[in-house]
C-alpha cells in the first residue's frame, strides 16, 4: 500500500453540532514556549500529526516571562508553515487573560479585546483564520450579548469558524445559547472543562447540558497535572523536572495529593499491571470513553510523553474497569 493510501486508525468524532471531525486526542500546547523549547515543540507537533491527530489547542496567553506570552501560538505557526499541514488541522485558540499588565483593556471578554486579540493570534499563528475561538474563562462584568456580538462579527468576517467556552458553568452555557438564539448570533459549539477521574464534578450538570444541546466537551488536565501518571508516590519526594517542582507552578497541583487520591493511585497501579499499559494511558482512555466527551486535551512536554499518551488510543476498558473507578470516585464527585 502506498503511503498516501495509509488507513487511519483514529476514529474521528464530531465537534459538537458542527460537521467538523476531530481526533479523540487533541494536542494541547501550554508547555510550548515555556517548559518545552521550540525545536522539541515542533517535533511534538509533527509526530502528533503523523499519528493522525488533527486537533491542536493553544491560547494567546501561553508562553512565559522569558519567551513572552504568545510564544506557543508562534511556535505552532512555524511548525505548520514548515510542514504545510495547516488545512488538515483543526486549530483552536483562546482569549480572556491579560496580555499587557499596564493596559486595563488588555483582558476580559469585551468586543474590543476579543477582536484585537483575535487579530493578534492570527498574526502570531501566521494563518488567515482559526477553526475554534474559545473564551478562556467567563466574565462576571461583561454582558454575554456583547461578547457574543464580537465573536459573531469575527465569524462573519471569516477570521474564525466556530466559537466555544472554557470553564463555563452549566447555567452560563445555557445563558449563551439562549442569547444566541434570541439575537440570531452564532452559538457555542464546545466547552473546555477541567475533567479527570479524580475530579468528576462536571458530570453533575455540564456534561448533561452539553449532551442535551450538542456541545462538544474538550476536557483539559485529564491527568490532573501529572498526578495520574504514577510519577508521584505516597510519602515520597517529588521527582525532579516535574510540574510539581517547576517553580512558577509550585502549589497549584500538588495540593490535590490527599489520602483519597493516593488510595485511587494504589488501585490504578493494580489495574495497569493487569492491563499492561501505563497509568497515564489508562487515565486518558477512561476520559475518552466517558459519555459526551469529544476530544481529550493532552499536554506533552516531551516527545517521550507524547508517545506514551498516544498509546491511550489502543487501551480497551471493560465494564469492570469502570466499576472499580466508580467505587473509589462516585460519578459527579471529586476527591479534591
Amino acid at each position: 500500500m502506498k503511503n498516501h493510501e495509509k488507513v487511519k486508525e483514529v476514529e474521528y468524532r464530531s465537534l459538537g453540532q458542527t460537521g467538523v471531525k476531530v481526533s479523540p486526542l487533541c494536542l494541547g500546547t501550554m508547555n510550548f514556549g515555556s517548559r518545552t523549547p521550540e525545536s522539541e515543540a515542533i517535533e511534538i507537533i509533527n509526530q502528533a500529526i503523523d499519528a493522525d491527530l488533527n486537533f491542536i489547542d493553544t491560547a494567546n496567553l501561553y508562553g512565559d516571562a522569558n519567551e513572552g506570552v504568545g510564544r506557543s501560538e508562534e511556535i505552532i505557526g512555524e511548525a505548520l508553515r514548515q510542514n504545510g499541514k495547516r488545512e488538515q488541522i483543526v486549530l483552536a485558540t483562546k482569549v480572556y487573560f491579560p496580555m499587557d499588565p499596564e493596559d486595563p483593556n488588555s483582558s476580559g471578554l469585551s468586543r474590543r479585546h476579543i477582536i484585537a486579540e483575535c487579530e493578534a493570534s492570527l498574526k502570531r499563528l501566521g494563518v488567515d483564520y482559526v477553526d475554534l475561538y474559545q473564551l478562556h474563562r467567563p466574565s462576571d462584568y461583561i454582558p454575554i450579548d456583547e461578547t457574543l456580538r464580537g465573536l459573531d462579527d469575527l465569524v462573519h468576517s471569516g477570521k474564525i469558524r466556530y466559537i466555544g467556552t472554557s470553564e463555563f458553568s452549566a447555567w452560563r452555557i445555557i445563558e449563551g445559547l439562549w442569547v444566541s438564539s434570541k439575537l440570531l448570533l452564532n452559538r457555542f459549539v464546545t466547552e473546555e472543562p477541567f475533567y479527570n477521574m479524580i475530579d468528576r464534578s462536571i458530570e453533575k450538570d455540564v456534561i448533561p447540558v452539553a449532551r442535551k444541546y450538542n456541545i462538544g466537551i474538550l476536557p483539559y488536565s485529564p491527568l490532573d497535572g501529572g498526578i495520574l501518571t504514577g510519577k508521584y508516590q505516597r510519602d515520597t519526594p517529588f521527582p525532579d523536572d516535574t510540574r510539581f517542582t517547576f517553580e512558577p507552578w509550585k502549589g497549584i497541583w500538588d495540593c490535590d495529593l490527599n489520602e483519597a487520591v493516593n488510595d485511587l493511585l494504589d488501585v490504578l497501579t493494580e489495574i495497569i499491571e493487569e492491563k499492561g499499559c501505563t497509568m497515564s494511558q489508562f487515565a486518558l482512555a477512561w476520559v475518552m470513553a466517558q459519555p459526551g466527551i469529544t476530544s481529550v486535551i493532552i499536554g506533552p512536554r516531551t516527545t517521550e510523553q507524547l508517545k506514551d499518551n498516544l498509546g491511550a488510543l489502543h487501551v480497551k476498558l471493560t465494564k469492570t474497569d469502570f466499576q472499580r473507578i466508580d467505587t473509589l470516585v462516585k460519578p459527579g464527585t471529586s476527591l479534591i
